[in-house]
């Protein structure tokens, strides 16, 4: 089996499929579960293409983000296959930086893919990335800790009961944590969760004339709730936990929830890699009786970028790894369980895959409640759940994220966070031309 962090926490594994003669792809990709796992399973792409070698370089999130994007908006060429998410594709196709995926082959069905997904990867009508894996947002819980607290866990929790129950099934003699969350600073680390979180406590980054907006009532809501409750019931040192951290810690049965990435489900479930996976249970992201709840969308996909000469062979295998033969190799070596999830509508209608997968319907209602076209309570003028559709989000919103974790750390208040904050978003919302 594949371990998420196994040799690859913070710097790059380079790691080669080499074949005499042939055609080098190389693939900038994300050090996650799903992502080294299809390093493995490779040997069956390179039986059927023998013109076509992989190398790999596998970062981390926040670093392949910044390499991946100083690559492509330089036109260095490091890369003939990139991994990039909902917020990039659209962007960087309207710039010109992505090729279309016009060459997947007849058998590759794009029809199948989910709508939100495939809608999110679209720019003009035209698909400019194939989902890998597709995820919303939900609550993993540990249903033997409720039930020894005598909690009832609903489908759709509120954040007041998730508050509740994590303060009541915190331990920390026994290093029990009523809730794991993210704390790492960076715009898809701590600001996607906390933003997410904000859209269900009425908050929202811009109004609609594009002036920030940290300076609501809502944001100090938010920020502080989310502060509060990781010093009472979280672990130590938060503020430098991300998604690969909490997975760890909640396979070792430390967490008594952790709200995150559906796609982490099969991680928790695993036997293999799961101290706790018989007493998983799923709920909805939670909500604050606000008619938003605090979930998200996101793909990691394949792309190609323009400036690669082997745009061809890039869409070959982009096509074998995002395809339905694709998961039904991972059935076939892994079991259904381990398929990637959330991206095509044949998986959630397959009874193998039902049957293997106790959170595929948590998944796919997660992934159908996000609207990134309405993210928030009040009317925005930007599209995306846990981020912000414009080209400048990506460095603003890793500034903002670190005065989040500086905040959880304890390094400053909550309200230094949001007053700097504003402040950062103001200058560079007026630099770039939004607010005039």
């Amino acid at each position: 089996m594949f371990n998420r962090t196994v040799g690859l926490a913070l710097g790059a594994l380079l790691a080669s499929t080499t074949l005499a003669g042939a055609q080098t792809l190389t693939i900038a990709t994300v050090n996650n579960g799903d992502m080294i796992r299809m390093q493995g399973l490779t040997d069956a792409f390179t039986a059927q293409h023998p013109g076509i070698a992989l190398e790999w370089v596998t970062l981390e999130e926040n670093i392949l983000r910044q390499r991946v994007t100083t690559d492509i908006a330089t036109r260095g060429g490091q890369y003939d296959v990139m991994t990039i998410g909902t917020y990039e594709v659209p962007i960087w196709a309207k710039l010109g930086w992505l090729l279309p995926l016009n060459n997947l082959g007849e058998d590759y069905d794009a029809d199948d893919l989910l709508p939100a997904i495939r809608e999110g990867l679209t720019h003009e009508g035209q698909l400019y990335a194939a989902p890998f894996y597709g995820e919303s947002s939900m609550v993993m819980y540990r249903k033997d800790l409720f039930a020894e607290a005598g909690l009832e866990m609903p489908d759709a929790p509120s954040w007041d009961f998730i508050a509740e129950a994590a303060r009541k099934i915190t331990d920390r003699d026994a290093e029990i944590y009523g809730v794991c969350l993210r704390g790492k600073a960076g715009w898809g680390e701590n600001t996607a969760f906390i933003t997410a979180t904000a859209n269900s406590f009425g908050a929202r980054w811009f109004d609609m004339d594009w002036k920030p907006q940290f300076d609501s009532p809502e944001w100090k809501e938010t920020l502080t709730f989310y502060v509060d409750l990781l010093n009472d019931a979280g672990p130590a040192g938060a503020s430098s936990n991300g998604f690969n951290e909490n997975l760890a810690l909640f396979q070792q049965g430390k967490c008594g929830m952790w709200i995150d990435a559906t796609v982490a489900a099969s991680f928790v479930t695993n036997p293999a890699e799961s101290t706790v996976a018989d007493q998983v249970g799923f709920a909805l992201a939670p909500d604050n009786g606000l008619g938003k709840r605090g979930n998200w969308l996101w793909a990691w996909s394949l792309a190609v970028p323009a400036g690669s000469e082997k745009g061809e062979a890039a869409q070959t295998f982009i096509s074998w790894a995002t395809s339905k033969e694709y998961a039904e190799l991972v059935a076939e070596k892994e079991g259904w369980a381990n398929v990637p999830p959330g991206t095509r509508t044949s998986l959630y209608e397959n009874p193998a895959y039902q049957e293997a997968a106790p959170f595929a319907e948590m998944t796919l209602a997660s992934i159908k409640a996000a609207d990134p076209a309405d993210p928030t309570v009040d009317p925005v003028p930007y599209v995306g759940v846990q981020f912000v559709a414009i080209p400048e989000f990506q460095g603003l919103g890793t500034a903002v994220g670190q005065q989040f974790s500086a905040a959880l750390a304890g390094q400053i208040s909550v309200e230094q966070a949001l007053e700097t904050a504003q402040t950062i978003a103001t200058r560079e919302m007026t630099r770039a031309g939004y607010i005039k």
